[in-house]
């Protein structure tokens, strides 16, 4: 069991990955170097100071302002660094310092920056998603609730569900109704949560998506063809799968709390 030193520790460290994450979240769907140049300002590309790249803490001294030409700075930055913070201190609290928590952490910054991106340009970016198969699969060694072999079926099951579903709507539409970056997306978190977890993946994510997506065509009045990306609900169901699926599993199944 972590002692709240060792989680304050991980919020902390979660706070400086979040701060990196918002760099590549902003660069890699322009192709462009996330190690060069260093940080600057998104208006008028001022390189920002080290005293004024503390994470969370500089937006807020700033006012959400950059220093130099006072032009506002999104939300975006500090939320995404609180985000990665907080997830990192889960992640201590759940597997502790350790292999599994390691890996489950870089799963979970993999997915606030698909998030982030899909959300933004409605593109699941290949540079993660299809590197990320085979990292994670190596990860499943690492993992003392998953098997490399159950890796390997996740990989397959959640690639080839959603290939079959694309494919089997293709035929009877003509139209694609979902990118081949979801797909590779699940194939990726196959590999973590494995196949039975890839099935919690689809039923919270199909659940989540109907809410939230039924929701916005409400309240912007549009029909059933409102593009809404199906990425951050997978990464959502992924994420609920990895830390509090064993015991959603047991609630439904056994009739145990969760909670």
């Amino acid at each position: 069991m972590s002692n709240p030193l060792e989680i304050t520790a991980g919020f902390f460290f979660g706070l400086i990955v979040g701060s990196f994450l918002n760099v590549c979240i902003g660069r890699l769907p322009e192709n462009l170097s996330i190690v060069k140049p260093a940080s600057r300002c998104p208006r008028c590309e001022t390189p920002i100071s080290f005293y004024d790249n503390i994470p969370v803490l500089s937006y807020l001294w700033l006012k959400g302002m950059c220093r130099n030409c006072r032009e506002p700075i999104g939300i975006r930055y500090p939320a995404v660094e609180l985000l990665t913070g907080l997830f990192a201190a889960l992640c201590v609290f759940r597997f502790g310092i350790s292999g599994a928590g390691a890996v489950y952490f870089i799963f979970t910054a993999s997915l606030i920056v698909i998030t982030f991106i899909d959300i933004d340009h409605r593109i699941i970016p290949d540079v993660i998603s299809l590197p990320g198969i085979p990292l994670f699969f190596a990860g499943s060694f690492l993992l003392p609730a998953l098997t490399p072999l159950e890796s390997l079926a996740g990989v397959l099951v959640g690639g080839g569900s959603l290939f079959l579903v694309a494919w089997g709507y293709y035929l009877l539409t003509g139209n694609e109704g979902m990118g081949g970056g979801d797909i590779k997306l699940l194939a990726m978190i196959g590999a973590v949560v494995g196949w039975q977890g890839v099935i919690l993946t689809i039923f919270a994510a199909s659940v989540t998506g109907t809410v939230i997506g039924g929701a916005m065509m409400i309240a912007e009045d549009k029909t059933m063809k409102l593009a809404v990306p199906f990425g951050p609900f997978l990464a959502l169901g992924a994420l609920i799968h990895v830390f509090y699926g064993q015991e959603l599993i047991s609630w439904y199944l056994y009739g145990i709390r969760p909670f």
